[in-house]
C-alpha cells in the first residue's frame, strides 16, 4: 500500500504543482482520503516537491543561465531582469512565513480549510481576468520592481493551505499589468526559491 500511495500522491503533485490550483491542498485532501497523514506524510510531501524544482530548472534553464550570465546567446537587454526582482518578490512571502508559519501549520492544515481556499483561489483568478488592465510588461525584461513586489504580496495568499501559489502569483501579475505569458514565466522562476525555502522550513521544523 505504501507504494500505491506514493504513486498516487506523486501523480497528484505532478498534475497540480504548476497548474493554477494548490498542489499542497490537493496533497492534503488526497492524503486524508488515503489515510496518509501525520509527520510521515509531511516529509513525503517535502521530498516529492523537490522534483517540481528540478522540472522548473529544466524548463527555464536558458532564462536561469542568463540570470547568472552563463548563457552567451543572451542579449544585453536581458540584464534588465535580474535576481533583485526575484528577491523583491520573495520578501513579503518570507516575512509572512516567519511570522505565521507555526499558526498556519497547527491551525489551518485541514481538509476544511483547503476546500474553502480552493474556491477562493478560483474566484480570485476569475476577478483577475475580469479586471485586468492593458499589459505594460510583455516580457520578463519589462517587469518593474513595483510589479515584482505586487506579485510578492499576492503570493502571501499561498501561505494558506489550499490557496494556489501559481494561481495567486498569476493573478497578481495580471492585475499589476503583466501579460499572461510574462506572469507565467515569473511565476515559474519564483517557484524555485519559494519551494526550496518552504521545504527547508518544513524539514527544519519537523526535525525539532
Amino acid at each position: 500500500m505504501d507504494i500505491v500511495i506514493g504513486i498516487i500522491m506523486g501523480i497528484v503533485e505532478g498534475l497540480t504543482e504548476f497548474a493554477p490550483v494548490s498542489s499542497t491542498g490537493h496533497l492534503i485532501l488526497a492524503g486524508h482520503l488515503l489515510g496518509f497523514e501525520g509527520n510521515r506524510a509531511s516529509t513525503f510531501e517535502i521530498v516529492i516537491q523537490l522534483g517540481s524544482i528540478l522540472a522548473v530548472v529544466v524548463i527555464m534553464r536558458k532564462k536561469l543561465l542568463s540570470l547568472v550570465r552563463m548563457n552567451r546567446n543572451v542579449s544585453a537587454s536581458d540584464n534588465k531582469f535580474g535576481f533583485l526582482h526575484i528577491m523583491i518578490g520573495m520578501i513579503p512571502f518570507g516575512i509572512g512565513g516567519l511570522l505565521f508559519y507555526d499558526f498556519i501549520k497547527e491551525v489551518l492544515f485541514s481538509p476544511e480549510t483547503v476546500i474553502v481556499t480552493l474556491v477562493l483561489g478560483g474566484i480570485l483568478m476569475i476577478l483577475a481576468e475580469r479586471f485586468k488592465p492593458t499589459p505594460t510588461a510583455e516580457s520578463l525584461e519589462a517587469i518593474s520592481y513595483k510589479q515584482a513586489l505586487f506579485v510578492g504580496l499576492f503570493q502571501c495568499l499561498a501561505l494558506i493551505p489550499g490557496f494556489s501559489r501559481s494561481g495567486a502569483t498569476l493573478s497578481g501579475g495580471i492585475i499589476s499589468g503583466m501579460s499572461h505569458k510574462t506572469a507565467s514565466e515569473f511565476t515559474f522562476i519564483m517557484a524555485i526559491p519559494i519551494i526550496l525555502a518552504f521545504d527547508f522550513r518544513c524539514s527544519s521544523s519537523d526535525g525539532q
